[in-house]
């Protein structure tokens, strides 16, 4: 951001939780559309009964989210099945580490 930059703060409201959040005033529009976008994919996950806790419905969102800009952006010579591969491997390893820290509580 340049000096000049009008900074705004917003509240938004993902999965029934609130945040506040900055960001340039030009370009509120564009992170309200990004919230609107992350709170579908958490609720469509959150819908779906098989993740219960925020964090670990955060992360597959994420990880969603990555893939769809991924599939977007990427052309030809990207390897779908070598990336749907290493995202199984990575789900694995979360659910894996989130299961660890779920039993110290």
């Amino acid at each position: 951001m340049s000096e000049n930059t009008v900074t705004k703060t917003l509240d938004v409201s993902i999965l029934d939780r609130e945040f506040r959040v900055a960001c340039p005033e030009d370009e509120a529009a564009a992170l309200l559309e990004a919230v609107a976008y992350v709170d579908k994919k958490m609720r469509e996950i959150s819908a779906a009964g098989k993740i219960a806790s925020i964090e670990r419905i955060a992360i597959m969102a994420a990880l969603n989210i990555s893939h769809e800009l991924l599939k977007t952006r990427l052309g030809g010579g990207f390897d779908l099945s070598e990336f749907k591969r290493r995202m199984k491997s990575m789900e694995a390893s979360i659910d894996a580490s989130l299961a660890d820290q779920d039993a110290l509580f």
